[in-house]
């Protein structure tokens, strides 16, 4: 990539797009970009990082004429500012593209994929890997509390590590930890982002038809996973949850690599035997402890600051892609564990305002709210947990699900609801909140759809004690609900 360049991005305050339009800053390159809106937290970063911020999108935006123009996958065919750099033939690419083709060249990419935990996992991977002394560059689709940015370039190895399980994929190379997203990539490419990271070690966490927006069927999200698995090659490294029936079926019928399966102890594995293994001991003054077995072997029992069994599971897949696919010793790989402090928006404490426990988190699939509830249950047993569910995202508002999310409050004492985040959605496939609550009632959660977020906020602060956890559950700004809520309750 030729240093000095001047790079375009629109719609650049995407979580993604705004990552790498930042690290394409900090490459030294002059970056501009356009959006509808900038607000906090991407706007203000987008300006701290030097990105030049031009509001709306407008063809006048290209003049001067860009050397390469990102377009993101938010923008539809008639975006006029993207239909504009098409047809005047500039050089337009997409954000998964501009990132293999401009940041991932001599690195050796660690592709994070799955349904579930993407983010907290390549977060703890780049934790890891740096602890270590690996230096690696990493994007990733949250912000991991350990680095100032979600974004970092790789950087040559500050030291050079002995081996644990045999030679490391790319002794020469940088590790680059990269969140593998399974959605489309431009409305001019519909392939899935994650198969143009050029993945050397992949880790596949759980598959779980989610998407419904870009793949239809069950079969179609499966194939996407299968072309991941088959992208990596002979030489790479498979790091693959066995417990996870989907997953087992995708990498049994497609690998060229070598696989590294994990699990937890008492998993079922289909036949498998996981050379990574798992067991999760009590939580101990906010650390979850876990002991881990390689290869039968037992390791010195570590701590980890995340509570609950999938954060072990992350845990576990982030340590054996370090060792086995990188070469880290497993025993600093431990040590370096409890240091890890998580993602923002991933069971991320906001306040404990009036002694309520108010936590934020990125769930919205029924199986991560359901571990991210018991999670927090486990966490903190005592008092109400009280969850706040906004149905955005174009599955959770549609009735795919509407059966498993009857079942994923369990672990909460009472549940609420605003309504549905989108309503283009024909009724016949819209998922059915006055059911969900009836069922839930029925289980005795005590739900209840209210018709705003102030009548939400509202509500908790009549019902919370001290003592008690509220967990705001949504994959978007859920109408400003957690200031609202910090708010009423240190008023109250």
């Amino acid at each position: 990539m030729a240093l000095g360049m001047h790079i375009h991005f629109i719609a650049v305050a995407g979580t993604g797009m705004g990552a790498l339009a930042g690290l394409f800053r900090s490459l030294g390159h002059d970056v501009s970009g356009s959006d509808v809106a900038f607000d906090p937290p991407m706007g203000p970063a987008l300006e701290r990082w030097g990105v030049r911020l031009m509001q709306g999108f407008d063809p006048a935006h290209l003049d001067p004429r860009p050397d390469l123009v990102v377009v993101g996958n938010v923008c539809r065919k008639d975006n006029p500012e993207a239909r504009a750099a098409i047809d005047g033939g500039l050089h337009v690419t997409t954000m998964a593209h501009a990132l293999a083709d401009h940041a991932l060249v001599e690195t050796s990419p660690l592709v994070v994929a799955g349904t579930h935990g993407k983010t907290t996992t390549s977060a703890l991977s780049a934790y890891l890997l740096d602890a270590v002394g690996l230096a690696p560059g990493f994007l990733i689709g949250g912000l991991p509390k350990n680095f100032e940015t979600s974004f970092r370039a790789a950087a040559p190895h500050r030291k050079k590590l002995p081996l644990t399980s045999g030679a490391p994929l790319s002794p020469r190379r940088p590790p680059f930890v990269v969140e593998g997203d399974e959605y489309d990539t431009a409305f001019f490419e519909k392939t899935p982002k994650f198969w143009h990271y050029r993945p050397e070690v992949v880790i596949l966490t759980s598959i779980e038809h989610d998407h419904v927006d870009i793949y239809p069927s069950e079969e179609a999200y499966l194939e996407a996973f299968r072309e991941l698995v088959r992208r990596v090659p002979e030489t790479g490294l498979i790091v693959a949850a066995a417990f996870d029936p989907k997953v087992v079926e995708v990498v049994r019928s497609c690998a060229r690599a070598e696989v590294a399966w994990y699990a937890l102890q008492g998993d079922e594995t289909f036949g498998i035997a996981p050379e990574w293994l798992g067991a999760p001991g009590v939580v101990d003054f906010g650390l979850q402890e876990l002991d881990l077995y390689v290869g039968g072997v037992a390791c010195p029992r570590a701590r980890l600051g995340l509570p609950g069994e999938h954060n072990v599971r992350n845990a576990i897949a982030a340590i054996a892609a370090a060792a086995q696919g990188y070469g880290a010793r497993i025993d600093e790989l431990l040590n370096a564990l409890p240091g890890f402090q998580g993602v923002r928006r991933r069971q991320d404490l906001l306040g404990e305002p009036s002694g309520v426990r108010v936590y934020d988190d990125f769930a919205h699939h029924p199986t991560a709210v359901e571990e991210t509830l018991r999670a927090l249950r486990a966490k903190h047993p005592e008092g109400k947990l009280i969850a706040v569910f906004e149905p955005r995202s174009a599955t959770a508002c549609r009735k795919l699900h509407q059966e498993a999310y009857a079942h994923a409050f369990g672990p909460a004492d009472r549940v609420l609801f605003p309504p549905l985040g989108r309503t283009n959605i024909p009724e016949a496939e819209r998922l059915d909140l006055d059911r969900l609550v009836s069922e839930l009632n029925q289980a005795g959660k005590r739900a209840e759809a209210l018709a705003s977020i102030d009548a939400i906020v509202e509500r908790i602060v009549e019902e919370a004690a001290s003592g008690d956890t509220v967990a705001l559950l949504s994959n978007g700004a859920f109408g400003g609900i957690h200031q609202k809520l910090l708010e009423a309750l240190r008023r109250r």
